[in-house]
């Protein structure tokens, strides 16, 4: 072998290690954005869950409370339509219904709205339908991570095999794939622009 075959093969061999060292650094460019990527479409599984739940759980406390006032005016009217049936009734048992219905009439009115404890129905409407906004939200966010998480694999995959084939093209590829991989991730982020085929 001679000396100038001797320098050109540790030339290839230098060029060889610098490619190797840059995908090796796409690859964990990658592997760190995947990371983050698994990250926010875990949150936004989560958050999806519990803000159904949450959601569910109001429009349930607000059907309580609706059946519970429906039973109250019910209960309400039977005592007007008692009082009214029965003009002879001794002024205690008058006083002891005006006061019974008094007392319903003031709940029933407590249970369709209640700013004191945020607990009347119109209160609860308004809880349940601001989780079920953040639930939408958090389910318009997870396509994005789910495909995002989908082209970093690939992409460091395809990174991974050009290291051992030294294929030049299938960096490239991968880098392709990942970029759009991390814009994805962003998007699940941001919700900045819609793609239509991921709603």
């Amino acid at each position: 072998m001679h000396a100038d075959e001797a320098a050109e093969l540790m030339d290839k061999d230098k060029e060889n290690d610098r490619f190797k060292q840059r995908a090796a650094v796409a690859i964990a460019c990658f592997a760190m954005v995947l990371a983050i990527c698994g990250l926010g479409g875990g949150n936004a599984t989560k958050e999806a869950v519990n803000n159904n739940v949450l959601a569910s759980n109001f429009f349930n406390f607000y059907q309580a409370k609706n059946v519970r006032q429906m039973s109250l005016s019910l209960a309400a009217d039977e005592i007007e339509l008692g009082w009214l049936a029965d003009p002879a009734l001794p002024e205690a048992a008058k006083q002891a219904m005006q006061k019974k219905l008094s007392d319903y009439r003031a709940t029933i009115d407590r249970y369709e709205s209640d700013p004191k404890t945020d607990e009347g129905k119109k209160e609860l409407l308004v809880r349940a339908k601001t989780h079920e906004e953040l639930r939408d939200h958090a389910l318009a966010q997870d396509p994005y991570f789910d495909y995002a998480e989908a082209l970093l694999q690939i992409a460091i995959v395809l990174i991974s095999v050009s290291i051992i084939s030294e294929l030049g093209w299938l960096v490239a590829a991968g880098g392709v794939l990942g970029v759009a991989g991390a814009l994805l991730m962003m998007n699940g982020f941001l919700l900045l622009v819609e793609v239509p085929f991921l709603e």
